[in-house]
Protein backbone atom coordinates (compact mmCIF):
# COMPACT_ATOMS: atom_id res chain seq x y z
CA UNK A 1 0.00 0.00 0.00
CA UNK A 2 1.03 3.39 -1.11
CA UNK A 3 2.05 5.65 1.85
CA UNK A 4 3.35 8.91 1.68
CA UNK A 5 5.33 10.23 4.42
CA UNK A 6 5.77 13.94 5.57
CA UNK A 7 9.10 15.60 4.50
CA UNK A 8 10.85 19.24 5.74
CA UNK A 9 8.72 18.94 8.50
CA UNK A 10 11.50 21.22 10.34
CA UNK A 11 11.80 23.39 7.34
CA UNK A 12 8.40 24.90 7.74
CA UNK A 13 7.07 27.48 10.40
CA UNK A 14 4.08 27.73 12.49
CA UNK A 15 2.74 30.86 13.26
CA UNK A 16 3.45 31.63 16.89
CA UNK A 17 -0.77 31.84 17.45
CA UNK A 18 -0.48 28.02 16.59
CA UNK A 19 -0.16 25.71 19.46
CA UNK A 20 -0.12 22.67 17.35
CA UNK A 21 0.77 21.81 13.68
CA UNK A 22 -0.99 19.26 11.31
CA UNK A 23 0.16 16.92 9.29
CA UNK A 24 -1.26 15.87 6.17
CA UNK A 25 -0.77 13.00 3.75
CA UNK A 26 -2.51 15.00 1.13
CA UNK A 27 -4.17 18.28 1.41
CA UNK A 28 -6.74 19.58 -1.42
CA UNK A 29 -7.71 23.33 -2.02
CA UNK A 30 -10.99 23.55 -3.39
CA UNK A 31 -14.17 21.15 -3.32
CA UNK A 32 -15.79 21.31 -6.68
CA UNK A 33 -13.69 17.98 -9.08
CA UNK A 34 -10.95 18.45 -5.93
CA UNK A 35 -13.69 16.44 -4.00
CA UNK A 36 -13.32 13.51 -6.18
CA UNK A 37 -9.63 13.00 -5.63
CA UNK A 38 -10.93 12.97 -1.70
CA UNK A 39 -12.71 10.52 -1.65
CA UNK A 40 -10.86 7.93 -3.54
CA UNK A 41 -7.52 9.11 -1.86
CA UNK A 42 -8.21 8.31 2.12
CA UNK A 43 -9.85 5.23 0.85
CA UNK A 44 -5.73 4.22 0.34
CA UNK A 45 -5.10 4.81 4.49
CA UNK A 46 -3.75 8.40 3.88
CA UNK A 47 -4.94 10.99 6.14
CA UNK A 48 -6.80 13.73 3.75
CA UNK A 49 -7.56 17.42 4.40
CA UNK A 50 -10.06 19.62 2.60
CA UNK A 51 -10.16 23.22 2.60
CA UNK A 52 -12.77 25.39 0.92
CA UNK A 53 -13.80 29.12 1.71
CA UNK A 54 -17.09 28.99 -0.05
CA UNK A 55 -20.01 26.38 -0.52
CA UNK A 56 -19.43 23.25 -1.07
CA UNK A 57 -19.24 21.68 -4.60
CA UNK A 58 -16.95 24.48 -6.36
CA UNK A 59 -18.25 26.88 -9.07
CA UNK A 60 -20.15 24.33 -11.32
CA UNK A 61 -22.37 23.59 -8.43
CA UNK A 62 -23.47 26.60 -6.75
CA UNK A 63 -22.40 29.37 -9.44
CA UNK A 64 -21.96 27.63 -12.96
CA UNK A 65 -23.09 24.90 -15.12
CA UNK A 66 -25.96 23.39 -12.34
CA UNK A 67 -27.91 26.36 -11.54
CA UNK A 68 -27.13 27.77 -14.92
CA UNK A 69 -29.06 25.20 -16.76
CA UNK A 70 -31.92 24.84 -14.48
CA UNK A 71 -32.58 28.38 -15.18
CA UNK A 72 -32.15 27.45 -18.98
CA UNK A 73 -34.24 24.74 -19.06
CA UNK A 74 -37.37 27.32 -17.95
CA UNK A 75 -35.99 29.41 -20.64
CA UNK A 76 -36.06 26.82 -23.40
CA UNK A 77 -39.72 25.84 -21.85
CA UNK A 78 -40.32 29.41 -22.30
CA UNK A 79 -39.22 29.82 -25.89
CA UNK A 80 -41.38 26.75 -26.62
CA UNK A 81 -44.24 28.51 -26.30
CA UNK A 82 -43.53 31.66 -27.84
CA UNK A 83 -43.08 29.25 -31.06
CA UNK A 84 -46.07 27.18 -30.32
CA UNK A 85 -47.95 28.75 -32.97
CA UNK A 86 -45.34 27.47 -35.59
CA UNK A 87 -46.89 23.66 -34.51
CA UNK A 88 -51.06 25.30 -35.21
CA UNK A 89 -51.03 25.79 -31.07
CA UNK A 90 -52.41 28.66 -29.78
CA UNK A 91 -51.07 29.85 -26.56
CA UNK A 92 -52.62 33.34 -25.07
CA UNK A 93 -49.06 33.85 -23.53
CA UNK A 94 -48.06 33.16 -19.99
CA UNK A 95 -46.36 34.87 -16.71
CA UNK A 96 -43.15 34.52 -15.12
CA UNK A 97 -43.40 33.72 -11.91
CA UNK A 98 -39.19 34.69 -10.84
CA UNK A 99 -39.00 34.69 -7.39
CA UNK A 100 -40.41 30.74 -7.51
CA UNK A 101 -38.35 30.20 -10.11
CA UNK A 102 -35.36 31.46 -8.78
CA UNK A 103 -36.40 29.37 -5.27
CA UNK A 104 -36.63 26.46 -7.49
CA UNK A 105 -33.02 26.28 -8.56
CA UNK A 106 -31.65 27.92 -5.04
CA UNK A 107 -33.43 25.20 -3.58
CA UNK A 108 -32.23 22.24 -5.48
CA UNK A 109 -27.96 23.76 -5.39
CA UNK A 110 -28.37 24.45 -2.13
CA UNK A 111 -29.66 21.26 -0.63
CA UNK A 112 -27.27 19.93 -2.69
CA UNK A 113 -24.03 21.40 -1.65
CA UNK A 114 -25.28 21.24 2.42
CA UNK A 115 -25.14 17.27 1.83
CA UNK A 116 -21.68 17.79 0.56
CA UNK A 117 -20.71 19.19 3.63
CA UNK A 118 -22.34 17.43 6.26
CA UNK A 119 -21.09 14.18 4.52
CA UNK A 120 -17.67 15.99 5.86
CA UNK A 121 -18.44 17.31 9.11
CA UNK A 122 -17.06 16.44 12.08
CA UNK A 123 -14.96 13.37 10.27
CA UNK A 124 -11.37 13.44 11.23
CA UNK A 125 -10.12 11.64 7.42
CA UNK A 126 -10.68 13.25 5.12
CA UNK A 127 -10.89 16.46 7.37
CA UNK A 128 -12.69 19.57 6.11
CA UNK A 129 -11.68 22.91 6.88
CA UNK A 130 -14.14 25.76 6.29
CA UNK A 131 -11.51 28.67 5.97
CA UNK A 132 -9.58 31.05 3.51
CA UNK A 133 -6.28 29.64 2.74
CA UNK A 134 -2.61 30.86 1.72
CA UNK A 135 0.99 29.36 1.69
CA UNK A 136 3.09 31.09 4.16
CA UNK A 137 5.95 28.46 3.57
CA UNK A 138 7.27 24.84 1.62
CA UNK A 139 4.00 23.10 1.52
CA UNK A 140 2.93 24.84 4.28
CA UNK A 141 -0.87 26.77 4.58
CA UNK A 142 -2.22 28.99 6.54
CA UNK A 143 -6.02 29.26 7.51
CA UNK A 144 -8.48 31.54 8.64
CA UNK A 145 -11.98 31.65 9.14
CA UNK A 146 -14.83 34.14 9.12
CA UNK A 147 -14.09 34.82 12.96
CA UNK A 148 -10.38 35.61 12.41
CA UNK A 149 -9.04 31.96 14.24
CA UNK A 150 -5.81 31.02 12.58
CA UNK A 151 -4.31 27.78 11.71
CA UNK A 152 -1.67 26.22 10.29
CA UNK A 153 -1.16 22.70 8.31
CA UNK A 154 1.65 20.98 6.60
CA UNK A 155 1.32 18.55 3.90
CA UNK A 156 3.89 15.52 1.99
CA UNK A 157 1.58 16.36 -1.20
CA UNK A 158 -1.16 19.09 -2.09
CA UNK A 159 -3.46 19.37 -4.79
CA UNK A 160 -4.93 23.01 -6.19
CA UNK A 161 -8.19 22.89 -7.55
CA UNK A 162 -9.39 26.57 -6.48
CA UNK A 163 -10.89 27.16 -9.91
CA UNK A 164 -11.80 30.59 -11.25
CA UNK A 165 -13.52 33.74 -10.77
CA UNK A 166 -15.69 36.36 -13.37
CA UNK A 167 -13.11 38.63 -14.56
CA UNK A 168 -13.62 42.75 -13.86
CA UNK A 169 -12.39 44.80 -16.28
CA UNK A 170 -10.84 47.99 -15.68
CA UNK A 171 -13.77 50.45 -17.04
CA UNK A 172 -14.48 54.10 -16.01
CA UNK A 173 -16.79 54.14 -13.21
CA UNK A 174 -17.59 50.56 -12.88
CA UNK A 175 -15.84 49.83 -9.22
CA UNK A 176 -18.89 52.53 -8.04
CA UNK A 177 -21.67 50.78 -10.25
CA UNK A 178 -24.04 48.35 -8.88
CA UNK A 179 -22.81 45.39 -11.81
CA UNK A 180 -23.37 41.92 -11.09
CA UNK A 181 -21.37 38.94 -12.66
CA UNK A 182 -22.93 35.49 -13.02
CA UNK A 183 -22.51 34.81 -9.42
CA UNK A 184 -25.20 37.28 -8.28
CA UNK A 185 -27.18 36.79 -11.60
CA UNK A 186 -28.08 33.43 -10.59
CA UNK A 187 -28.99 34.47 -7.17
CA UNK A 188 -31.36 37.88 -8.63
CA UNK A 189 -35.00 38.04 -6.41
CA UNK A 190 -36.24 40.55 -9.27
CA UNK A 191 -36.34 40.01 -13.13
CA UNK A 192 -34.65 42.82 -14.83
CA UNK A 193 -37.22 44.49 -17.46
CA UNK A 194 -33.71 45.82 -19.19
CA UNK A 195 -30.32 43.88 -18.75
CA UNK A 196 -27.34 44.75 -20.58
CA UNK A 197 -24.45 42.60 -20.90
CA UNK A 198 -20.67 43.24 -21.34
CA UNK A 199 -19.23 40.33 -23.34
CA UNK A 200 -20.23 37.96 -26.05
CA UNK A 201 -18.57 34.78 -25.13
CA UNK A 202 -20.74 31.86 -23.80
CA UNK A 203 -21.37 33.35 -20.35
CA UNK A 204 -22.87 36.53 -21.84
CA UNK A 205 -24.61 34.26 -24.22
CA UNK A 206 -26.37 31.64 -21.95
CA UNK A 207 -27.52 34.57 -19.68
CA UNK A 208 -29.09 36.66 -22.55
CA UNK A 209 -31.37 33.21 -23.60
CA UNK A 210 -32.11 33.33 -20.21
CA UNK A 211 -33.38 36.84 -19.45
CA UNK A 212 -34.27 37.44 -23.39
CA UNK A 213 -36.48 34.36 -23.42
CA UNK A 214 -38.27 35.32 -20.15
CA UNK A 215 -38.96 38.90 -21.55
CA UNK A 216 -36.26 41.10 -20.65
CA UNK A 217 -34.83 43.24 -23.22
CA UNK A 218 -31.25 42.35 -24.01
CA UNK A 219 -28.31 44.68 -24.65
CA UNK A 220 -25.21 42.96 -25.64
CA UNK A 221 -21.99 44.96 -25.75
CA UNK A 222 -19.34 43.34 -27.64
CA UNK A 223 -16.01 44.30 -28.24
CA UNK A 224 -14.86 41.94 -31.33
CA UNK A 225 -16.99 41.54 -34.99
CA UNK A 226 -18.60 38.52 -33.77
CA UNK A 227 -20.37 36.75 -30.39
CA UNK A 228 -18.69 33.66 -29.42
CA UNK A 229 -15.70 33.93 -31.33
CA UNK A 230 -14.08 31.12 -29.47
CA UNK A 231 -15.70 28.95 -32.04
CA UNK A 232 -15.57 27.83 -35.36
CA UNK A 233 -16.03 30.95 -37.68
CA UNK A 234 -18.69 29.61 -39.39
CA UNK A 235 -20.95 28.86 -36.57
CA UNK A 236 -19.82 32.50 -34.70
CA UNK A 237 -21.32 34.35 -37.61
CA UNK A 238 -24.30 32.22 -38.21
CA UNK A 239 -24.58 32.77 -33.80
CA UNK A 240 -24.34 36.53 -34.21
CA UNK A 241 -26.61 36.12 -36.86
CA UNK A 242 -29.33 35.18 -35.08
CA UNK A 243 -28.65 36.61 -31.89
CA UNK A 244 -28.88 40.11 -33.51
CA UNK A 245 -32.38 39.50 -34.73
CA UNK A 246 -33.68 38.75 -31.50
CA UNK A 247 -31.71 40.89 -29.06
CA UNK A 248 -29.70 44.54 -29.21
CA UNK A 249 -26.24 43.35 -30.19
CA UNK A 250 -23.48 46.13 -30.37
CA UNK A 251 -20.61 44.91 -31.95
CA UNK A 252 -16.70 46.34 -32.27
CA UNK A 253 -17.93 48.58 -28.95
CA UNK A 254 -15.72 49.81 -26.58
CA UNK A 255 -17.08 50.73 -23.24
CA UNK A 256 -16.37 54.61 -22.57
CA UNK A 257 -17.98 54.99 -19.15
CA UNK A 258 -20.41 53.30 -16.65
CA UNK A 259 -22.26 55.27 -14.03
CA UNK A 260 -25.41 55.31 -12.06
CA UNK A 261 -28.19 57.41 -12.68
CA UNK A 262 -31.08 58.29 -9.93
CA UNK A 263 -32.25 61.09 -11.44
CA UNK A 264 -34.91 62.17 -14.26
CA UNK A 265 -36.02 59.53 -16.78
CA UNK A 266 -33.19 57.07 -15.72
CA UNK A 267 -34.30 57.28 -12.35
CA UNK A 268 -32.57 53.69 -10.33
CA UNK A 269 -30.81 52.62 -13.88
CA UNK A 270 -27.14 52.11 -14.90
CA UNK A 271 -25.78 54.00 -18.02
CA UNK A 272 -23.48 52.47 -20.32
CA UNK A 273 -21.48 54.68 -22.79
CA UNK A 274 -19.65 52.81 -25.81
CA UNK A 275 -18.01 53.95 -29.01
CA UNK A 276 -17.49 51.56 -32.17
CA UNK A 277 -14.15 52.16 -34.04
CA UNK A 278 -16.43 54.82 -36.46
CA UNK A 279 -16.71 56.97 -33.46
CA UNK A 280 -20.49 55.93 -33.02
CA UNK A 281 -21.73 56.97 -29.34
CA UNK A 282 -24.44 55.20 -28.08
CA UNK A 283 -25.98 55.31 -24.40
CA UNK A 284 -27.99 53.01 -22.71
CA UNK A 285 -29.60 52.61 -19.48
CA UNK A 286 -30.76 49.12 -18.13
CA UNK A 287 -32.13 48.68 -14.70
CA UNK A 288 -28.94 45.63 -14.22
CA UNK A 289 -26.13 45.49 -16.04
CA UNK A 290 -24.22 42.02 -15.93
CA UNK A 291 -20.50 41.91 -16.50
CA UNK A 292 -19.55 38.12 -18.39
CA UNK A 293 -15.58 39.38 -19.65
CA UNK A 294 -14.61 36.05 -19.09
CA UNK A 295 -12.82 34.26 -15.72
CA UNK A 296 -9.74 34.98 -13.93
CA UNK A 297 -8.18 32.20 -11.81
CA UNK A 298 -7.93 32.50 -8.12
CA UNK A 299 -4.08 31.62 -7.63
CA UNK A 300 -3.63 35.22 -6.69
CA UNK A 301 -4.97 35.07 -3.69
CA UNK A 302 -2.82 31.96 -2.37
CA UNK A 303 0.55 33.21 -1.86
CA UNK A 304 1.99 30.53 -4.32
CA UNK A 305 5.68 32.32 -4.68
CA UNK A 306 5.55 31.26 -0.27
CA UNK A 307 5.38 27.95 -1.56
CA UNK A 308 7.47 27.99 -4.86
CA UNK A 309 4.65 27.24 -7.28
CA UNK A 310 5.03 29.10 -10.74
CA UNK A 311 2.47 30.75 -12.93
CA UNK A 312 2.02 32.02 -16.55
CA UNK A 313 1.18 35.65 -17.57
CA UNK A 314 -2.56 34.89 -17.22
CA UNK A 315 -2.28 33.95 -13.35
CA UNK A 316 -3.14 30.23 -14.37
CA UNK A 317 -0.88 27.65 -12.86
CA UNK A 318 1.88 26.09 -14.95
CA UNK A 319 2.20 22.31 -14.75
CA UNK A 320 3.27 19.34 -17.26
CA UNK A 321 1.69 16.87 -18.40
CA UNK A 322 0.83 14.91 -15.04
CA UNK A 323 -0.74 17.54 -13.34
CA UNK A 324 2.30 18.19 -11.41
CA UNK A 325 3.87 21.84 -10.61
CA UNK A 326 7.29 22.90 -10.60
CA UNK A 327 7.37 21.77 -7.05
CA UNK A 328 7.87 18.10 -7.03
CA UNK A 329 4.78 16.84 -4.85
CA UNK A 330 2.62 19.73 -5.50
CA UNK A 331 -0.26 19.16 -8.09
CA UNK A 332 -2.84 21.18 -9.65
CA UNK A 333 -6.33 20.63 -12.25
CA UNK A 334 -9.07 21.96 -13.40
CA UNK A 335 -9.70 25.93 -14.04
CA UNK A 336 -7.09 26.93 -12.10
CA UNK A 337 -4.74 25.40 -14.63
CA UNK A 338 -6.24 27.06 -18.01
CA UNK A 339 -6.59 24.36 -20.25
CA UNK A 340 -10.17 23.53 -20.80
CA UNK A 341 -12.45 25.16 -18.01
CA UNK A 342 -15.04 22.84 -18.42
CA UNK A 343 -16.59 21.13 -15.49
CA UNK A 344 -16.26 17.81 -17.57
CA UNK A 345 -12.44 18.58 -18.05
CA UNK A 346 -12.09 18.79 -14.41
CA UNK A 347 -13.41 15.57 -13.65
CA UNK A 348 -11.08 14.05 -16.42
CA UNK A 349 -8.22 15.57 -15.29
CA UNK A 350 -9.53 14.64 -11.58
CA UNK A 351 -8.65 10.99 -12.39
CA UNK A 352 -5.36 11.33 -13.52
CA UNK A 353 -4.60 13.09 -10.57
CA UNK A 354 -5.88 10.53 -8.18
CA UNK A 355 -3.59 8.03 -9.97
CA UNK A 356 -0.62 10.33 -10.42
CA UNK A 357 -0.86 10.89 -6.70
CA UNK A 358 -0.66 7.89 -5.59
CA UNK A 359 2.26 6.35 -8.08
CA UNK A 360 4.51 9.23 -8.47
CA UNK A 361 6.94 6.76 -10.15
CA UNK A 362 4.37 5.66 -12.93
CA UNK A 363 2.32 8.67 -13.74
CA UNK A 364 0.24 9.14 -16.68
CA UNK A 365 0.32 12.11 -18.54
CA UNK A 366 -3.38 13.69 -19.16
CA UNK A 367 -5.13 12.66 -22.54
CA UNK A 368 -6.96 15.75 -23.74
CA UNK A 369 -8.07 13.48 -27.19
CA UNK A 370 -11.76 14.65 -28.38
CA UNK A 371 -12.01 17.10 -25.66
CA UNK A 372 -15.72 18.52 -26.34
CA UNK A 373 -17.63 21.67 -25.37
CA UNK A 374 -21.13 23.09 -25.47
CA UNK A 375 -23.31 26.29 -24.94
CA UNK A 376 -26.71 25.97 -23.76
CA UNK A 377 -27.72 29.15 -25.33
CA UNK A 378 -30.85 29.13 -28.24
CA UNK A 379 -29.45 27.98 -30.56
CA UNK A 380 -27.15 25.48 -28.91
CA UNK A 381 -23.63 25.19 -29.89
CA UNK A 382 -21.51 22.54 -29.10
CA UNK A 383 -17.86 21.52 -30.85
CA UNK A 384 -14.87 19.23 -30.81
CA UNK A 385 -11.63 19.13 -31.80
CA UNK A 386 -10.03 21.88 -35.12
CA UNK A 387 -11.79 24.85 -36.09
CA UNK A 388 -11.60 25.49 -39.61
CA UNK A 389 -9.64 28.92 -39.20
CA UNK A 390 -7.01 26.95 -37.11
CA UNK A 391 -6.39 24.51 -40.21
CA UNK A 392 -6.12 27.26 -42.57
CA UNK A 393 -3.73 28.99 -40.04
CA UNK A 394 -2.04 25.85 -40.63
CA UNK A 395 -1.97 25.09 -44.44
CA UNK A 396 -0.64 28.81 -44.30
CA UNK A 397 2.12 28.47 -42.49
CA UNK A 398 2.86 25.16 -44.68
CA UNK A 399 1.87 25.32 -47.87
CA UNK A 400 2.73 21.38 -48.78
CA UNK A 401 0.31 18.93 -50.57
CA UNK A 402 1.26 16.44 -48.29
CA UNK A 403 0.11 18.38 -45.01
CA UNK A 404 -1.40 15.92 -42.75
CA UNK A 405 -4.04 18.69 -41.56
CA UNK A 406 -5.18 19.31 -45.39
CA UNK A 407 -8.84 18.62 -44.69
CA UNK A 408 -12.45 18.64 -46.62
CA UNK A 409 -15.45 19.81 -45.02
CA UNK A 410 -18.68 18.16 -45.14
CA UNK A 411 -21.75 20.41 -43.95
CA UNK A 412 -25.37 19.39 -43.56
CA UNK A 413 -28.41 21.79 -42.13
CA UNK A 414 -31.32 20.40 -39.96
CA UNK A 415 -34.26 22.00 -42.30
CA UNK A 416 -33.30 18.72 -44.76
CA UNK A 417 -34.22 16.00 -42.32
CA UNK A 418 -37.69 14.72 -41.22
CA UNK A 419 -37.09 15.94 -37.45
CA UNK A 420 -35.46 19.44 -38.62
CA UNK A 421 -38.83 20.08 -40.30
CA UNK A 422 -40.83 18.73 -37.53
CA UNK A 423 -39.06 21.01 -35.34
CA UNK A 424 -38.66 23.55 -37.37
CA UNK A 425 -34.96 24.64 -36.89
CA UNK A 426 -34.18 26.14 -40.41
CA UNK A 427 -30.74 27.58 -38.89
CA UNK A 428 -29.15 24.37 -37.62
CA UNK A 429 -26.27 22.64 -39.25
CA UNK A 430 -23.87 20.53 -38.52
CA UNK A 431 -20.08 20.97 -39.85
CA UNK A 432 -17.55 18.28 -39.90
CA UNK A 433 -13.45 18.91 -40.79
CA UNK A 434 -12.34 15.64 -42.22
CA UNK A 435 -8.30 14.99 -43.41
CA UNK A 436 -8.25 14.06 -46.91
CA UNK A 437 -5.41 11.07 -46.60
CA UNK A 438 -7.54 8.89 -44.06
CA UNK A 439 -10.76 10.47 -43.48
CA UNK A 440 -9.94 10.82 -39.65
CA UNK A 441 -12.33 13.68 -38.18
CA UNK A 442 -10.50 16.66 -37.62
CA UNK A 443 -13.55 18.66 -35.81
CA UNK A 444 -16.91 18.44 -35.67
CA UNK A 445 -19.38 21.94 -35.04
CA UNK A 446 -22.64 21.57 -34.39
CA UNK A 447 -24.74 24.84 -34.02
CA UNK A 448 -28.60 23.96 -33.11
CA UNK A 449 -31.32 22.46 -31.30
CA UNK A 450 -29.66 19.42 -28.84
CA UNK A 451 -26.46 20.20 -30.34
CA UNK A 452 -24.75 19.51 -26.71
CA UNK A 453 -26.28 16.22 -27.35
CA UNK A 454 -25.61 15.56 -30.78
CA UNK A 455 -21.66 16.15 -30.20
CA UNK A 456 -21.73 12.67 -28.27
CA UNK A 457 -21.85 10.54 -31.51
CA UNK A 458 -18.92 12.43 -33.14
CA UNK A 459 -16.75 12.07 -29.99
CA UNK A 460 -17.48 8.19 -29.77
CA UNK A 461 -16.33 7.52 -33.46
CA UNK A 462 -13.54 9.66 -32.37
CA UNK A 463 -12.66 7.58 -29.33
CA UNK A 464 -13.39 4.00 -31.12
CA UNK A 465 -10.22 1.91 -31.50
CA UNK A 466 -11.52 -0.41 -33.97
CA UNK A 467 -8.93 -3.35 -35.56
CA UNK A 468 -9.49 -2.45 -39.24
CA UNK A 469 -7.48 0.75 -39.21
CA UNK A 470 -10.62 2.67 -39.29
CA UNK A 471 -10.36 4.21 -35.67
CA UNK A 472 -11.53 8.19 -35.25
CA UNK A 473 -12.80 8.07 -39.02
CA UNK A 474 -15.82 10.04 -40.46
CA UNK A 475 -16.52 6.06 -41.27
CA UNK A 476 -18.05 5.09 -38.16
CA UNK A 477 -20.82 7.15 -38.73
CA UNK A 478 -21.88 6.81 -41.94
CA UNK A 479 -21.87 3.07 -41.36
CA UNK A 480 -24.30 3.12 -38.07
CA UNK A 481 -27.68 2.58 -38.68
CA UNK A 482 -29.61 5.78 -37.40
CA UNK A 483 -33.20 5.63 -36.00
CA UNK A 484 -35.55 7.70 -38.62
CA UNK A 485 -36.44 10.23 -38.26
CA UNK A 486 -34.82 11.01 -34.78
CA UNK A 487 -32.45 14.35 -34.73
CA UNK A 488 -29.29 12.24 -35.58
CA UNK A 489 -30.12 11.95 -38.68
CA UNK A 490 -28.48 15.36 -39.18
CA UNK A 491 -25.16 14.11 -37.94
CA UNK A 492 -25.15 11.00 -40.50
CA UNK A 493 -25.90 12.95 -43.37
CA UNK A 494 -23.33 15.42 -42.57
CA UNK A 495 -20.69 12.63 -42.40
CA UNK A 496 -21.80 11.35 -45.61
CA UNK A 497 -21.98 14.69 -47.38
CA UNK A 498 -19.17 16.55 -49.11
CA UNK A 499 -20.13 20.36 -49.98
Amino acid sequence: MFRATIKNINAARAPSNCSKLQKFDLIVIGSGSGLDVVNAIYQHGLKVAVIEKDRMGGTCLNRGCIPSKLLIHSADVAEIINRSHLFGLKVNGFSVDFPALLERVNRIVDSESNELRKALEGRENPKLFVKKCKFVGEKTISMVDDENHNETIIGDKILIASGTRPRIPEINGLKETSYITSDEALRLRTQPKVLTIIGGGYIASEFAHFFGALGTKINIIQRGSVLIPEEDEEISKKFTEIFSKKYNVYLDYKIESVSNDNDGDNANKVIVKAKNSSGKLVELGSDQLLVAAGRVPNSDILDLERTGVKINKRGFIIVDRYLETNVKGIFAFGDVIGRYLFKHNANHEAQYAYYNLLHPKSMIHVNYFAMPHAIFSSPQVAGVGFKEQELVKEQQKNNNPKNILEYQKFVYPYIKTGMGQAIDDRDGFVKFLVRKTDRKILGCHILGSQASTLIHEVLVAMKANTKNGKAGTIDNITRTIHIHPALSEVVARAAASNI
